[in-house]
């Protein structure tokens, strides 16, 4: 991720840490249905919400991982963590596009409102197809552009950081999904298009799984 955009992320996220605003564009979580003893990952796990609800579905046997890039973030919901007790989940601090999880690792991951600020979101994708194991499940929500977002807001890392200016179109969004080998792909939820700053967007919950393995 360029450095600009990722310090502009970092500051925007540190800054609404202890905010209460909701800061998601779908029910990932709720579409997920984690088994006890699965492996979750949550892609910008923010405050940990999500992530401290899958450690009581999956159980003792079962472990989460809250990924994010915001330094302010990541202490709010270790914090939590620790406050509440809860000892099966970690959070780490990571870009998108290169997680640090071996191969195989989760049955299931989760992401709201994220991976929309990946600068090379086919990386980002692969990078879901490889810590996934075979047979493994994403429930992704995002916001995709109605039209092609203009150069000159595209690479604006400000507005990247906002959550509207990285979006992809719908069939570029669904094109990269494929591409980095996930089946089954289905569109859960979708919202109508909406204004969002300077451009047209929607909100969709994506469901795909990767081959191999059993599937649930």
């Amino acid at each position: 991720m360029d450095f600009k955009i990722e310090e502009a992320i970092n500051t925007r996220y540190s800054e609404l840490a202890g905010s209460t605003c909701c800061l998601s564009c779908g029910t990932a979580l709720a579409f997920g249905d984690p088994l006890p003893g699965e492996i979750c990952v949550d892609l910008g796990s923010g405050r940990g919400n999500d992530v401290l609800r899958l450690s009581e579905e999956v159980g003792k046997k079962g472990f989460v991982y809250g990924i994010d890039i915001s330094d302010g973030m990541l202490e709010k919901a270790s914090k939590r963590a620790a406050n509440l007790g809860i000892e099966n989940v970690k959070f780490i601090k990571s870009e998108l596009e290169s997680l640090p999880l071996p191969d195989g690792t989760a049955d299931l991951l989760i992401s709201n409102c994220t991976i929309n600020h990946a600068e090379d979101k086919q990386s980002a994708w692969n990078e879901i197809f490889r810590i996934l194991k075979p047979g493994g499940r994403f429930v992704v929500s995002d916001i995709y552009s109605i039209e092609q977002v203009p150069e000159e807001y595209a690479s604006d890392p400000q507005a990247v950081a906002e959550c509207w200016a990285g979006a992809a179109t719908k069939d570029a969004y669904l094109n990269t999904v494929v591409g980095a080998g996930f089946s089954d792909l289905r569109i859960l939820e979708e919202s109508l298009p909406y204004q969002k700053e300077k451009i047209e967007v929607a909100s969709f919950t994506l469901y795909g799984v990767k081959p191999g393995g059993k599937r649930r």
